[in-house]
This record gives C-alpha cells, sequence and structure tokens, in this order.
C-alpha cells in the first residue's frame, strides 16, 4: 500500500508527524510511505530510513501541486494538519482514501474525517498524529523505537544553548538570563550556543554579551541534517519549545525546554516525540514574582547538572 502522510508546516510540527510515519512502516513493511512537506523539512524528510519518497509543497499553482500528488499514485493519504490548499489538491489528484481530522472548511475535501478536539489538549501533537493512522489501521502499534533518527553513538560532552525561538513557542527568557544561566553552566561544563541561518545578527548580540568567555558559536548553514548531526553531542539541550527543540530530541539528547503558562502552548501539548525520561519541561509564568522563582529553580538545576 501506498500511503501519502501530508504535514507541510514548520519544522517542529514536522518532526512531530515523524511516529506516525514510522508506525505506519513497522505494521507492513511494504507500506510505502510518501511524506509531502514543506520545502525546509525535505532533507530532514529523506534522512529518514522509514520514508520512502519525500513530495514537496513548494507553494507552486494548485494545478502544478495536483499533478505532483497524482503522479504519487497514492492509495491512501493521511492528513495531520490540514489547510484548503492540501485538501483541494488531494481531492483533485483522485485518492482513493483520504484520512484527516474533522477541523475548518477544509474536511469536505476528505472522505474519511476523524473528530479529535486537538484544542482540548488530551494529548501531545505526535500522540493525535500516532492516533490518526488507527483509522486505516485498526490494530497498528503506536510504539516506535527511540530515537528516532540515529547517527550512531557519538561522546555526549557539553552543555548546549538555543536562545533564539519561532514557530508556536510564546514564551522564553530574555537574553540577560541566557547569560546568567550559561554563566552558570559554564562552571562544571564546556558551552556552546547554536543559531538558525537566519539570526546572526542574534549570534553576534551574544558574542558581545558573553565577551570574555570561553563559549563556543555555531551557525547552522549546512542544513538539517548537518545541525541534526551536530546535536547529537551534547549531554543537555537547552531552549525554548521551538523546531530546535524537537530536532534535539528527534536524535536522542536529553532537552531542558521552556513552556509559555497556557495549555495551547504547553509541555502537555508540545512534549517531543523522543524519551520522555530524556525532557525536562519548564512553564515560565507571567507573574514577575513567579517567573524569577522559576529561573532560580532552573539555574539550581544547571548547578547540579
Amino acid at each position: 500500500m501506498k500511503i501519502l502522510v501530508v504535514r507541510t508546516d514548520k519544522l517542529g510540527d514536522f518532526i512531530t508527524a515523524l511516529p506516525a510515519m514510522k508506525v505506519l512502516k513497522q505494521y507492513n513493511p511494504q507500506n510505502k510511505i510518501v511524506a509531502c512537506v514543506a520545502p525546509l523539512n525535505r532533507e530532514l524528510a529523506m534522512a529518514c530510513g522509514f520514508i520512502d519518497e519525500v513530495v514537496v509543497d513548494d507553494g507552486c499553482g494548485m494545478w502544478e501541486f495536483v499533478k505532483k500528488l497524482r503522479f504519487v499514485g497514492a492509495d491512501v493519504s493521511i492528513t495531520l494538519f490540514s489547510n484548503t490548499r492540501v485538501a483541494f489538491a488531494q481531492f483533485f489528484a483522485f485518492i482513493p482514501l483520504r484520512i484527516a481530522p474533522a477541523t475548518k472548511i477544509a474536511q469536505i475535501f476528505y472522505n474519511r474525517r476523524i473528530k479529535q478536539r486537538r484544542s482540548e489538549v488530551k494529548m501531545a501533537e505526535f500522540e493525535y498524529n500516532l492516533e490518526l493512522t488507527k483509522e486505516l489501521f485498526s490494530d497498528i502499534d503506536l510504539s516506535y523505537e527511540k530515537p528516532l533518527l540515529d547517527f550512531g553513538e557519538v561522546k555526549k560532552e557539553g552543555i548546549c544553548f538555543h536562545v533564539g525561538f519561532g514557530g508556536s513557542s510564546d514564551a522564553n527568557w530574555s537574553l540577560d538570563e541566557y547569560v546568567k544561566l550559561i554563566d552558570v553552566a559554564l562552571k562544571n561544563h564546556k558551552v556552546t550556543l547554536t543559531f538558525g541561518p537566519d539570526e546572526v545578527e542574534l549570534m553576534q548580540t551574544m558574542k558581545e554579551k558573553l565577551k570574555g568567555r570561553e563559549v563556543e558559536f555555531y551557525l547552522s548553514k549546512d542544513g538539517l541534517v548537518e545541525f541534526a548531526k551536530y546535536l547529537t553531542q551534547f549531554e543537555l539541550f537547552v531552549s525554548t519549545s521551538t523546531g530546535t527543540y524537537h530536532l534535539a530530541s528527534l536524535v536522542g539528547t536529553p532537552t531542558m525546554t521552556f513552556f509559555a503558562s497556557s495549555l495551547f502552548a504547553s509541555a502537555k501539548r508540545w512534549k517531543s516525540v523522543g524519551d520522555e525520561k530524556l525532557q525536562k519541561h519548564f512553564m515560565i509564568p507571567h507573574a514577575k514574582d513567579e517567573r524569577q522563582k522559576l529561573f532560580d529553580e532552573v539555574r539550581k538545576e544547571l548547578i547540579s547538572f
């Protein structure tokens, strides 16, 4: 069976789709898994051994996109997060069975619509994605081996901080607060700061703030797979809840992650796909005194790490 799995949004969102693709492949190794992704995630999708083909929604014209999906020749599609564009394209690509959550007006283009009510956050995003696979195979095993993306054993050393953020993340420490956390980590560990390719200015700002300290700086400019490999070497990855956190967890790196104090942006919704025992989650409150209390708790965690 050829199964098209659609998740065309940002990095972290795409990573939450990978467990669903993995279990579909596990269920029957003869299944051909085709991932429909945004251009950003093409390289990462191709690095996953359980994905057989990748089709990219690069924003081309609608009928060109329809032709791409027709060419795939899928027997079924599972759309983990829908919008009108991907729904319309699948309908006119004549995919026989089209499974998706019953949300938004786009649901009219699917012929099997599942009520999930993700806004209630009864489980994590990747767990909702896994649940959709049961619509295709009711007896599917939803467990999977971690890490999902394994580059082999490496010596883990040092703490990595990623101070930038994007996507759905809406809570983070200030840069000056990060400097204080980095100073704590430097007492017992080698420290590296990582930055995305569009964060050159942020990297320069942090270099100024950390002048005189022995800190390494890494600018990701060789693609997501090389960045993922780089992240495997650390004992701990510290960041807000952003795509890079999900990437670190994907490759088995322990994480310390900061979330907003709302259910929508919480760890309950956005815990990552890696081993939960390797994830430390902190919800940053809005109240100034409570925020300071949590900051002191994080400092103590780093001191004892």
